[in-house]
């Protein structure tokens, strides 16, 4: 039996069996958890009949059906929301996962809880739009829509938004940091800011994904902000909470883009100095508006302009993990080193991994502060010092 499943599945739906016969089976992200039925079905029919496709959007029902909660280590991540509101022109989510829905609020605080109990330390909240998250308060029923302007989902009271799951959580005996990912800046609400400055317990990185420094393809991605608007959120959010590590997305190359745009895009980082940051070329996605825009930029042009990109950012990165040599970080210890058993490992609250070295595995789990003394490509090491609890 050949099954195809996911993104792809959801956007090619029907097309998939007339383009390859011999699959049974198609289903979307939103369908996974309808697979043994699928499977059931088309094992007792005729295999000559097309393909069994399921690529629907069944809103709460997906949430309905999580396996229970299992940990894996002192991290756990915790699915709140899925799909995308916000119809940006080059993504192809919002086709793909639907639009956003919400998992009641009782429901994912009672899953963190079962985490704590088994050993999670850390939890780490994930949604295609994560900030746009707005639980249902009360009853079961399905999630609610994120507002797609950023304002909240209903006046009435009756939903929770992440900065209320936020401090929620951070109440929940065992838990000692939180993260979520993955954000929208139009979804940065003052409430959100807010809990930087009053739960100690939120990690403190964020990622934001800002794709483009300027405000003429900004528009032309359908972001819904400007580059000022970006940077005064990032401003609000560092005096909420200085030490902020800052990371984001970066689209080079997109449809139209002037050499005057990818400038405003350098100057964008150069300002706002990054700790860490995705950047690639754009590639069309099928059925998307920006798909079908005109495009004239040389394609090696496009590249030196990515290449002259990754190295700001990758300067600005490496200036960040060496101005944390001589401080002492907070940080989770997840496990041993996987270059040398006699290291553990440990994440600091900027999402660096540091290495130090040590023999007591009953230390797994615990947050510690580790003083850091040397500054590699991609992770610290350090020093042990004390168990911080």
């Amino acid at each position: 039996v050949i099954g195809v499943g996911g993104c792809v599945a959801s956007q090619e739906g029907e097309a998939l069996h007339k383009r390859a016969p011999f699959v049974d089976i198609v289903f979307g992200p939103q369908t996974l958890h309808r697979l043994p039925q699928m499977l059931t079905a088309r094992l007792s029919a005729n295999r000559a009949l097309p393909a069994l496709v399921d690529i629907t959007f069944p809103e709460i029902e997906k949430f309905d059906h999580l396996p229970p909660p299992k940990s894996d280590g002192p991290t756990a991540f915790v699915s709140i929301m899925e799909g995308c509101s916000k119809y940006c022109t080059f993504c192809v989510v919002p086709y793909t996962r639907g639009d956003e829905v919400s998992r009641p609020l009782a429901d994912v605080l009672v899953e963190v809880e079962q985490l704590a109990r088994q050993g999670v330390r850390e939890v780490t909240f994930l949604g295609q739009n994560v900030n746009a998250y707005r639980g249902a308060l009360h009853g079961g029923g399905g999630g609610g829509e994120g507002g797609g302007d950023g304002d909240s989902a209903d006046d009435s009271g009756d939903y929770a938004d992440l900065a209320e799951l936020i401090v929620l959580t951070a109440e929940i005996p065992g838990i000692g940091r939180i993260r979520y990912t993955t954000s929208h800046p139009l979804e940065v609400q003052q409430s959100l800011i807010d809990v930087y400055a009053q739960v100690p317990k939120l990690a403190s990185h964020l990622h934001l994904p800002v794709q483009s420094g300027s405000d003429r393809i900004l528009a032309a991605m359908k972001r819904g902000y400007t580059a000022l608007e970006y940077k005064s959120k990032v401003r609000k959010l560092r005096a909420a909470r200085p030490q902020l590590a800052l990371s984001s997305d970066f689209i080079v190359g997109f449809p139209g883009e002037s050499e005057a745009d990818f400038v405003a895009t350098m100057n964008l980082i150069q300002e706002l100095n990054y700790d860490a940051s995705f950047s690639f070329l754009y590639s069309p996605r099928p059925g998307t508006p920006a798909s079908a825009l005109p495009d004239d930029t040389a394609e090696d042009v496009k590249r030196l302009r990515l290449t002259l990109l990754q190295d700001r950012l990758r300067q600005q990165a490496q200036q960040f993990s060496r101005q944390r040599v001589g401080t002492v970080q907070n940080v989770l210890i997840t496990g041993r080193s996987q270059r040398d058993p006699g290291q553990l490992r440990a994440r600091c609250e900027d999402n660096r991994i540091v290495n130090f070295s040590h023999h007591d595995d009953g230390l797994i789990g615990s947050f510690a502060a580790v003083a850091i003394t040397e500054a590699l490509t991609n992770t610290l090491r350090g020093e042990f010092v004390a168990v911080a609890e």
